[in-house]
């Protein structure tokens, strides 16, 4: 039997078994193993399968370049990260700006404001949608990385990558969806039309916070490892999911404002299958390689 034929005998066991993760483990294993990291695999790997959540921050790091590809520099690169961290965190004490009561999902805002040349005058100016979006994400991001300096340079970075590689991308998802939602169900697009609401979908709750606040985290954890990987596209499959999954209801209400309300009340959506397999994940892909054409180019 060839090295390729005891792969895939594996592969099928231990699926069988309910072990679908050992193979793409070992396999990630691997990939993390190279002296220099290869960014092109392991985007590959990050938009197939799902992270193992022991490597994803590492993973999510190197995609976003917080860490560069040689593991030798590593630990004196994230040394560089936490000294910038705490040179942040204490400007913003010493001015007054953040306290230790202050929630730790602001004091992020606030470092990346800083940082960006952006900080307001004082702490109680209103909120811009843009920080609306960033505590969103800030608040989801806690959830997922437990090191405070690991989730700031995550978030900063994802946040970055949101307005600046998908900066072009993200407002002609709602098109998309709507195409797509018509190859999937023509008549469930056909109420909302007939309902007026379509245009007020929340789209920004969907693609702009990409999911944030409205997936459990097990189900965003997956959808952010495609994002980090380079593609928003799963973001549109993602809202067509929650339109099918939630089809009979949304066909029951008669108005934008009430199908607009249920949605945005849905937080967290109970996906089932999103925490419980990777099922609707894999159809969402399968539906991107098949109608790839649908979406703007990233």
């Amino acid at each position: 039997m060839t090295e390729d034929s005891q792969r895939n005998f594996r592969s099928v066991y231990y699926e069988k078994v309910g072990f679908r993760g050992v193979e793409e483990k070992k396999s990630l294993e691997i990939l993390l193993k190279d002296d220099r990291l290869d960014i092109e695999k392991l985007c590959t790997f990050s938009q197939r399968f799902p992270l193992p959540s022991m490597y994803r921050a590492l993973v999510w790091k190197v995609l976003l370049g917080i860490l560069p590809p040689h593991h030798e520099s590593h630990v004196q690169v994230m040394t560089y990260r936490k000294e910038q961290y705490s040179d942040v965190l204490h400007a913003l004490k010493v001015i007054r700006f953040v306290s230790d009561a202050t929630p730790q999902s602001e004091v992020y805002l606030y470092m990346h404001r800083l940082e960006s040349g952006k900080l307001p005058r004082s702490p109680s100016f209103p909120l811009e949608p843009e920080d609306e979006v960033f505590l969103a994400i800030a608040k989801a991001m806690e959830e997922m990385v437990e090191d405070s300096v690991d989730c700031y340079w995550i978030m900063r970075c994802f946040v970055n990558q949101l307005n600046s590689k998908y900066r072009d991308t993200l407002p002609q998802l709602p098109k998309a969806f709507e195409q797509y939602l018509n190859l999937e169900d023509s008549r469930l697009l056909s109420h909302l039309k007939a309902c007026c609401a379509v245009s007020t979908l929340p789209y920004e709750l969907w693609f702009k916070k990409c999911f944030a606040g409205c997936l459990p985290e097990s189900s965003l954890q997956r959808i952010w490892d495609k994002v980090v990987s380079g593609s928003c596209k799963i973001l549109v499959f993602v809202a067509v999911e929650i339109l099918l999954t939630f089809k009979i209801k949304v066909m029951a209400l008669n108005s934008a404002e009430k199908i607009t309300k249920f949605l945005e009340n849905r937080s967290p959506l109970p996906l089932k299958n999103f925490d419980s397999s990777r099922g609707r994940e894999q159809k969402c892909m399968r539906r991107s390689s098949c109608h790839r054409r649908l979406l703007p180019s990233e």
